[in-house]
């Protein structure tokens, strides 16, 4: 498949949950952290709805026009099964988020993967 903005929006973003999942464990692991538990308590600052939601907030002005209609796609998708812990613009958004974190990967776009997470997760870095 060479047109990856046609994947299923759920698709880019089960895929997109597994990327981000990746660079937050690359990055608790290269700031030292070693331990199972404080791996995940530091790792929930990152992977939450409502985080993933503040996060794409953060970057919602600098996505191109492409990502931008892969977020929309997933934001509404009817689909979602929102968890009691977030709102469900916050679950939306996060979505969202990581459909366009799927995206770029399925591009194998690690640079702009690389752009993007830093940006969304700035304050936490």
């Amino acid at each position: 498949m060479e047109n990856f903005s046609q994947v299923s929006a759920m698709a880019l973003a089960y895929l997109g949950d597994a990327v981000i999942e990746i660079k937050v464990r690359e990055l608790l692991i290269l700031k030292g952290y070693e331990k199972s538990a404080k791996l995940n308590n530091e790792a929930r600052k990152f992977v939450t709805a409502i985080e993933q939601s503040k996060a794409y907030l953060k970057i919602a002005d600098m996505l191109c026009e492409e990502e931008a209609d892969i977020f929309k796609r997933a934001k509404n998708s009817s689909h979602l099964n929102i968890p009691k812990s977030a709102s469900p613009l916050e679950y939306k958004n996060a979505t969202g988020l990581e459909a366009v974190f799927g995206y770029l990967h399925l591009k194998r776009d690690e640079a702009r993967i690389n752009e993007i997470f830093s940006v969304a997760y700035s304050d936490i870095l």
